[in-house]
């Protein structure tokens, strides 16, 4: 979708019934898509469309409904592996979100360590990023090492290469930050832990929505992300395994479709990814994302990021100059979030303000305690644009700010 070679973000708006509300008497202006991003027309009809003309239970039934809704079913698994870079399907494995993506590897994977083995995190991770390894921690002993972020949002790589060793298993990062909005090297870091003898987990949570992601290339060993961040639904999400590791891996969840034979004294566990699929999975949710892939796969990304870039852009060049506000990550080419404190006012208050001028932002830690500390802070608001947020709203955005700042001066 583009219009004298840039994106057109009215077409892409006019897609989204949601934006032609008003809240407290003004034009809703949403700029919380790094929390849960809008869904376009295509998702809710793809899922409504499933609900009332074809839907049964998944790879269980021979009659027609059973068959036409596991073809949508795997065919949102086809959508995943080509947002991925062409990955293989036996690769994808369906789950709740990034978050549980992440449990199960650590609960799969976290079998094998022993005390003393060391994971590397960084200081900017997700808690879904943290706490699974803490579990880890307290469970079996092992040691969680954490790579410093510099001043302005970067990861300290020479930090990062002195804490790998011998005893080194995994690196966990995320692709990019959804505070900072750094997007991180993670090809380099994920060639570093090979070097090492680690293996790696990238979460891709906001990456996904805002570049292509190529896991092949990447050399990912496993790569998550969720279904509600990238214009889908709720409740689904996905992990990408290198299907051989993936092999080597015991189940996390007992139940049905996982299994290949039950007897009353054994059990044999189905190949990935149905490994990892116990029970009735989120089938219409899947179906959601598999159409949010797709209409994606109709716009221009290359050109979606250069607007959404022009919109942070936008903000930055109204604020420049103002002393009373401090933004939190200037990485050079993060991504479209703004993080920031206004001097002497509270993130709740900032939010809370905004909100009587439509504007929607996030305010509190943003799930990231560890980097709210590592910048001296105990919460922060925060605005994350996406492909239907436009100049006027970025506009709108800063005198709303501007306004705000008046009730704390």
């Amino acid at each position: 979708m583009s219009f004298d070679g840039r994106f057109d973000v009215w077409a892409a708006r006019a897609q989204f019934p949601i934006l032609e509300r008003q809240v407290n008497g003004h034009p809703l202006i949403y700029l919380d898509s790094a929390a849960s991003a809008q869904k376009p027309r295509a998702v809710m009809e793809a899922m409504t469309r499933a609900s009332q003309t074809s839907y049964a239970n998944v790879h269980r039934g021979l009659h027609t409904l059973a068959n036409e809704t596991t073809e949508a079913y795997e065919g949102a698994r086809e959508a995943v592996r080509r947002l991925l870079g062409g990955c293989s399907a036996a690769g994808v494995v369906f789950t709740k979100g990034a978050t549980e993506a992440i449990n199960l590897v650590a609960s799969c994977y976290g079998r094998s360590l022993q005390a003393g083995d060391e994971i590397v995190l960084s200081e900017m991770e997700h808690h879904a990023n943290i706490v699974p390894w803490h579990f880890l921690r307290e469970r079996r002993g092992i040691v969680l090492r954490f790579i410093p972020v510099t001043d302005d949002g970067r990861l300290d790589l020479s930090a990062y290469r002195a804490l790998l060793g011998p005893k080194t298993r995994m690196v966990a990062v995320s692709h990019m930050s959804n505070v900072l909005g750094t997007v991180n090297p993670v090809a380099e870091i994920i060639a570093d832990a090979h070097a090492a003898g680690a293996l790696t987990l990238i979460d891709g949570a906001q990456a996904v929505v805002h570049g292509k992601v190529d896991v092949q290339a990447l050399d990912a060993d496993f790569y998550v992300f969720s279904g509600h961040k990238l214009y889908g639904p709720t409740g689904v999400g996905a992990l990408y395994g290198k299907p051989d590791l993936l092999a080597t891996l015991p189940p996390y969840q007992g139940g049905g479709e996982m299994i290949e034979t039950v007897t009353l004294d054994s059990v044999t566990y189905a190949d990935p990814p149905h490994r990892f699929e116990a029970g009735t999975p989120p089938i219409l949710e899947a179906i959601g994302l598999g159409a949010a892939i797709a209409w994606l796969e109709s716009l221009d990304r290359q050109a979606i990021a250069a607007h959404e870039h022009a919109l942070y852009e936008r903000v930055k060049d109204r604020l420049n100059g103002a002393n009373w506000f401090t933004e939190i990550g200037t990485a050079p080419g993060k991504g479209a979030i703004f993080a920031f404190n206004v001097e002497g006012a509270h993130a709740h208050d900032i939010a809370q303000i905004l909100d009587r001028y439509g504007i929607a932002v996030r305010a509190g830690t943003h799930c990231a305690e560890p980097l709210m500390r590592r910048f001296g802070v105990t919460s922060s608001a925060r605005a994350s644009f996406a492909l239907y947020n436009t100049l006027d709203e970025a506009d709108a955005f800063v005198d709303a700010l501007i306004k705000t700042r008046t009730f704390f001066a």
